[in-house]
């Protein structure tokens, strides 16, 4: 293991340092009316917060609002994989009582759903890719634990180019060798990092469990991060369908869209995933059910009376006038990017909730009325505070980090599970920018910094 006290200690150059930071940040000021001026895209947003068109593809597709008379009009949300409900993809699996995830990645590499046959072989493959090489857990994790199990899984995401015999073939075959490899051990990764976390960081026994051939994804995660490797069939089944209805989100999205950019440079599968794994760790991404949890935790601890309507509208009115919690005016989990009047991942993530609620117990029934509760005040008091008729719904965020919660899953598992499941839309988009373009993506940046005249070193001030 990494012993941080063995490395010889840096000497102080905070000053230096403090000196620095400030002339970088007068330097990289920007004044915002020249934004307005040169008509820039900020974010790669339209002036109506719909994203900037840069592309297109069949795989997946989000729609939360329709452009009529040049204006957005809101629908109710759907989200599609290869044009296919991702409602109608849960409700088969639902009715045939199976685990679906394998499923949809099938469907989402390959743009048709898997017969019998196809879909059994590719959970062989996927069994047969589970385990780590030999060694690599203990070189490559357990020698250098981490105490962000997304920057851990980058890690061994860039690792894995040097355990691989021909890692910068860009061939549709070998690409897609990659990814079914990767798809296979994200969850083993994620589980060997939390298990290195949680011995080194904090103290807890080394539990290590091999994956096990014959379980889905949903259950050989949780018997791996497990001390007794126990679960439910329950808890499987709401594991199996978070990990679905994240799976794929458009190439919009800020982690997908970097799967985009950095393939289109012709590097390496394991480059372009761990990019992707980089921008998810943001709390502006695959960290926002974490801003969530961290919110209604501030919030049981300011409403004393949960089932009190003003007392809790109280307290969120303060939230959005920036004068309580994170002073940003934003209540986490309420309103999407495209989603206006909802969002079908969290209606499917709300109703599978609500079955694990009944046998939760009281204390996370009272929590699951809380949520609905803010769910349903938010909207009305966010277009009275801030004079809006912005559409508001809940996403997916807003009960995921409430699911987790109720299957024991620990925080620093919430994003991982995030990047286990969404490693299939970002395989999918790699393979689909391979194969229909053959040009690097460069946007533009217009430079509006003054111009300066070089001065001798001992003439500066």
């Amino acid at each position: 293991m990494l012993n941080l006290n063995d490395i010889e200690a840096v000497p102080d150059h905070s000053e230096m340092i403090a000196r620095m930071s400030a002339q970088a940040a007068h330097a990289d000021e920007i004044n915002n009316e020249l934004y307005e001026r040169y008509n820039v895209k900020r974010g790669l947003r339209n002036a109506d917060g719909s994203g900037v068109l840069v592309g297109l593809t069949s795989i997946g597709e989000v729609r939360g609002y329709v452009i009529a008379e040049n204006e957005k009009a809101p629908i109710e949300g759907r989200l599609l994989y290869r044009g296919i409900d991702v409602d109608r993809l849960v409700e088969g699996c639902k009715k045939d009582k199976r685990f679906g995830f394998e499923e949809c990645t099938y469907l989402l590499l390959c743009g048709k759903l898997p017969t019998k046959q196809e879909l059994e072989s590719f959970k062989e493959m996927l069994d047969d890719n589970r385990r780590l090489p030999n060694g690599f857990a203990e070189d490559m994790i357990m020698k250098a634990p981490s105490p962000d199990i997304m920057n851990k899984l980058a890690r061994c995401v860039l690792a894995s180019y040097s355990y691989d015999d021909n890692p910068d073939d860009l061939s549709s075959e070998n690409v897609m060798r990659q990814c079914v490899r990767l798809i296979g051990q994200f969850p083993t990764m994620t589980a060997y990092a939390y298990q290195a976390k949680s011995h080194y960081y904090e103290g807890h026994s080394l539990d290590i469990h091999n994956p096990t051939r014959g379980l889905s994804t949903s259950e050989n995660l949780l018997q791996m991060i497990r001390p007794d490797s126990k679960y439910t069939q329950l808890e499987a089944e709401i594991l199996d369908l978070c990990l679905i209805i994240h799976a794929e989100h458009g190439g919009g999205n800020n982690s997908t869209f970097a799967v985009h950019v950095v393939t289109s440079t012709g590097t390496d599968t394991y480059s372009s995933i761990a990019a992707a794994v980089g921008s998810l760790k943001g709390p502006k991404h695959g960290g926002a059910n974490l801003q969530v949890m961290n919110m209604m935790e501030d919030i049981k601890a300011h409403v004393k009376n949960w089932d009190d309507d003003g007392e809790l509208k109280d307290y969120l009115a303060k939230i959005l006038k920036g004068e309580a919690y994170d002073h940003t005016g934003l209540v986490y989990g309420i309103g999407h990017a495209v989603y206006t009047l909802s969002d079908p991942r969290a209606h499917l993530l709300k109703e599978k909730a609500r079955e694990l609620v009944e046998i939760s117990g009281p204390e996370f029934q009272k929590e699951f009325r809380l949520h609905e509760r803010i769910e349903k005040f938010t909207p009305e008091l966010f277009a009275e505070i801030k004079h809006s008729d912005k559409q508001l719904c809940a996403n997916v965020d807003f009960y995921s980090g409430l699911v987790y919660s109720m299957l024991n899953i620990p925080k620093a598992l919430y994003t991982p599970l995030f990047a286990i499941s969404r490693i299939s839309g970002w395989c999918a988009h790699r393979l689909e920018e391979l194969a229909i373009t053959n040009r690097i993506i460069r946007p533009a940046y217009k430079n509006v910094g003054k111009k300066q005249i070089y001065q001798d070193l001992e003439e500066r001030i």
